[in-house]
């Protein structure tokens, strides 16, 4: 009886040896086959091409390569960017975040009427300096073609701003495509690449036109001075047109030559496309104008965040510029006024409350961001796929353009119209010229952050007020629900204000061409029946 227990206790200690022994077994194989990243065992079609390692490895480090592949990488997607070809178009979880505004079947409607007529018989040359960056002097060029048109002049490809903060060498073919131009506004204005040689010594009339001036001023006024010059120097060209009440002929111009011919030169052009599809394999992105740069810190005065020693920088440089008139300003009064760019931080807690998650690719269309890696830490922390011309393309690629600042906004300009998303921190004249772009190019989804509400709980965040999470979230999404880019027409001017405050508060013509270049298509359609 005694032998027969022992018999049953040795048989029991072996099944549980046995048993432990699997287990142990299991554990370590386990252990072993998640040294491995997921990807490790694609075919050879599959893996990433060396270029693009290197951009994501830039990013996140090697080190984070296995956390890189495990946190981000939704189960459907292989890490790191396919060809665009290759790549397979995913979405978040909440679709709403990328798909298109509706667009309420508006459609371009820049055709003249019927009662449009060719260039009557020039009365004289139209020369314009124009004044500013980029997207200023893209609005300039364009008001100068409608003026034009209005007054009876052949219009001088413009001359580009020179003297401006930015010092750009840039001459107009540079950045635009001139023979596009002139072709593109035959049957609207005759344009010539310079002036005669038989009107050189010709005494030209220098004149400043009046901002936001109508069909009487340059009907009347500027009109009147042919008969004692045949040259007219526009000696800025920066908001000298209304923006409402112009015939409907002058309005549909002033869109074809914005939208149609005034592309970028071919070479700027080429690289945008090359970089557009660079982003693009990475999949739907956000264009992000992070316009947190030296220049607009100084002009607006906002220092919030900043050290003494920055903000001190920042005043010598507003007070050392002429054309910056303002030069007291209170920063915590224009931040509560929602008239400062958003921070990195700020835009970064804007993006996570309205659901874009951490591995959204996100293209940072702007100059030099001011501080650099000091500020730049507390948005890449919560999106580590940043993305710049500098990281999608080579040295050699970019010094075509190096040292041009026109020449490089210009291809800020192709990626954020070209985007999924675009989101500006700052209203100034690129974040307004996209607007108007990616408007007429069937409202694409443009999301503007409402500053001064945004300011409020930014603040309430930073004392401890508030906590991130789903209420915030769900405030913010509120708030921005009819931010986003959907078609609306043009806002006319503040009620109450006068002169030229009235123009001022304008919405301006090129941030919204609806309803003078945009109809819907319903409407056309029983137009052409009638």
């Amino acid at each position: 009886m005694q032998t027969r227990r022992w018999k049953a206790v040795g048989l029991m200690r072996r099944i549980l040896s046995c048993a432990i022994c699997t287990i142990a077994m299991m554990s370590l194989l386990s252990v072993h086959l998640h040294i491995f990243p997921r990807h490790s065992k694609l075919p050879d079609p599959f893996k990433l091409p060396n270029p693009q390692i290197e951009i994501r490895d830039k990013i996140l480090g090697t080190e984070q390569e296995q956390r890189w592949t495990s946190e981000f990488t939704p189960p459907n997607v292989f890490l790191g960017p396919l060809s665009s070809q290759q790549f397979p178009v995913w979405r978040t979880n909440c679709p709403r975040l990328w798909k298109p505004v509706p667009n309420r079947d508006y459609m371009p409607c820049t055709q003249p009427t019927p009662n449009y007529t060719a260039p009557p018989e020039s009365r004289g040359y139209l020369l314009a300096h124009t004044n500013g960056g980029l997207n200023q002097m893209r609005a300039g060029i364009c008001d100068m073609v409608a003026i034009a048109r209005i007054i009876n002049a052949t219009l001088v490809v413009p001359e580009l701003d020179k003297k401006s903060y930015w010092q750009d060498s840039s001459n107009f073919s540079d950045v635009f495509n001139e023979d596009h131009f002139i072709n593109a506004l035959a049957n609207d204005v005759k344009v010539i690449k310079k002036l005669p040689m038989e009107m050189s010594g010709a005494t030209k009339a220098d004149k400043y036109f009046k901002s936001w001036s109508g069909m009487d001023y340059y009907q009347g006024e500027i009109a009147s001075m042919w008969a004692d010059y045949k040259v007219i120097l526009a000696a800025k060209t920066d908001s000298r047109l209304a923006n409402n009440n112009l015939p409907a002929d002058i309005q549909k111009l002033r869109c074809r030559a914005c939208y149609e011919a005034l592309c970028f030169a071919p070479q700027i052009e080429a690289m945008g496309k090359l970089l557009v599809d660079r982003m693009r394999s990475y999949g739907t992105y956000i264009a992000l104008h992070l316009r947190y740069e030296k220049d607009i810190l100084a002009f607006t005065g906002c220092t919030h965040g900043l050290s003494p020693a920055e903000a001190d920088e920042l005043k010598k440089i507003r007070d050392a510029n002429d054309e910056w008139k303002v030069k007291d300003i209170d920063p915590r009064e224009q931040r509560s006024k929602g008239f400062c760019p958003l921070t990195p931080k700020e835009a970064a807690i804007f993006l996570s409350a309205l659901g874009y998650p951490s591995n959204t690719p996100i293209y940072i269309a702007a100059g030099e961001i001011y501080g650099g890696d000091s500020y730049m830490d507390d948005l890449r922390s919560r999106y580590p796929m940043l993305m710049s011309k500098e990281k999608l393309a080579s040295i050699e690629e970019l010094e075509p353009f190096a040292n041009h600042s026109t020449q490089l906004a210009a291809l800020d300009y192709i990626l954020s119209v070209e985007s999924d998303v675009f989101m500006p921190t700052y209203s100034g004249n690129m974040a307004r010229a996209v607007e108007g772009h990616r408007r007429f190019l069937g409202h694409r989804r443009t999301i503007s952050p409402d500053k001064k509400a945004l300011v409020r709980l930014f603040d309430k965040i930073e004392q401890g007020i508030k906590k991130e999470g789903k209420l915030l979230s769900d405030k913010v999404i509120e708030r921005h629900k009819k931010r986003q880019g959907s078609p609306r027409k043009r806002k006319g001017p503040i009620p109450g204000t006068k002169g030229m405050d009235r123009f001022r508060s304008e919405e301006a013509f090129y941030v919204n061409p609806l309803p003078d270049c945009l109809c819907a298509q319903s409407r056309n359609l029983n137009t052409s029946m009638s």
